[in-house]
């Protein structure tokens, strides 16, 4: 009798109702797998393939070499049924293999990243309760100065110079108010001369018999115009140099001592915040707050002490550019005063040379682009 195809003998294994193979063996293979896994096996070391129900090799899983806790060594090919391949295909899915070898069960659902950028809402939020809590304890302390009650901190000898400098200054914006309004005045003066002068000389033309005279008056006035623009060119440049010192100066360096007496206000609103606490009693609930304040109250002195220092220096500079600048506006103002009243238009005109000063005198046109030429 001839051989059965292996069709022929595949086909005379008995199956159950909904079509598994009914084999004792690999039901028990089932429960031996289970309990014969290492703990560090991983649905990423096993190979599930898949083949025909006419292949011998139904549901081959192929396991690789495990680097884990020692466990029993499995055969390189074993037969499960499928389904034991899908049960462990549905478990190996829920398992994460660590670095540690330890497995950790993880629940499917939607994975939520943390939110690690601020809300600029939030960042602002937080700036303007900042300001607000730095400006009440400001005023706070400034209204506690003015009745009295508060300790102010002070250094004699910063404000002492700090005063001077403002008094100096209300001083200098006199002196610069009174030479805008006499060089005003010269111009005008010089205007009324130079209008003078040609007159005299009209009159001189048509006035035959009182032409020397009227000569002689014509002459003297248009002389005296020049000089007069002469010594109004001194007078403005005197007048710029000290309104450079006066308004950009010295406003620079008040500017500064602004911001070192907020400076000296806020350290001494913290400074009475820290004493009042440390007055107060010592727990839980008020050492936080003793050490936040204490924090608070050593960041302003540093920035005070800054601001202090800040100041001490460009009063320094500023004592020494104000000699040397009004040194050399003085002299020039005196010089070219006393050589206009005098009469020497040799010495005026001499002063000017020494400082370097280009006569531009108001009222008279520009020069044509043919002149410049």
């Amino acid at each position: 009798m001839a051989q059965e195809s292996p069709k022929n003998s595949a086909a005379e294994i008995p199956v159950t109702s909904n079509g598994e193979v009914d084999d004792s063996r690999e039901h028990g293979f089932n429960r031996d797998l289970k309990h014969s896994l290492p703990s560090g096996l991983g649905l990423s070391e096993t190979q599930i393939t898949s083949h025909g129900f006419d292949n011998t090799k139904e549901g081959v899983i192929e396991a690789g070499a495990f680097q884990g806790s020692p466990a029993p060594p499995l055969p390189s090919v074993m037969s499960p049924s499928r389904v034991a391949a899908s049960r462990l295909a549905q478990q190996g899915s829920d398992l994460i293999v660590p670095a540690g070898g330890q497995r950790t069960q993880t629940k499917s659902g939607p994975v939520i990243l943390a939110d690690e950028i601020k809300n600029p809402a939030m960042e602002k939020l937080e700036l303007v309760r900042k300001w607000s809590l730095n400006t009440y304890k400001c005023t706070r302390q400034i209204i506690s100065e003015k009745l009295g009650r508060g300790s102010r901190t002070v250094d004699l000898e910063l404000e002492a110079q700090i005063d001077i400098l403002r008094d100096n200054k209300k001083k200098y914006e006199n002196i610069l108010k009174l030479a805008q309004t006499l060089s005003t005045q010269l111009f005008q003066m010089v205007h009324t001369q130079r209008q003078l002068g040609d007159a005299f000389a009209d009159l001189s033309l048509k006035s035959l018999e009182l032409h020397e005279e009227f000569g002689y008056n014509a002459d003297t006035q248009k002389l005296l115009a020049k000089n007069g623009e002469t010594l109004l060119g001194a007078i403005n440049f005197f007048i710029a140099s000290v309104n450079t010192l006066v308004n950009k100066t010295i406003e620079d360096t008040l500017m500064t001592v602004k911001q070192y007496e907020s400076a000296r206000i806020e350290y001494d609103a913290y400074r009475t915040d820290l004493e009042e606490l440390n007055l107060g009693p010592r727990d839980t609930n008020t050492l936080p707050k003793i050490e936040q304040s204490q924090h608070l109250f050593q960041a302003h002195k540093e920035k005070y002490d800054k601001m202090r220092n800040d100041v001490s220096v460009k009063l320094k500079f500023l004592e020494e550019n104000k000699v040397k600048v009004l040194h050399n506006q003085l002299v020039l103002f005196h010089n070219a005063i006393a050589a206009y009243f005098a009469g020497n238009q040799k010495q005026l005109e001499q002063t000017l040379k020494q400082f370097h000063i280009k006569l531009k005198t108001p009222g008279v046109d520009a020069p044509s682009w043919l002149e410049e030429q």
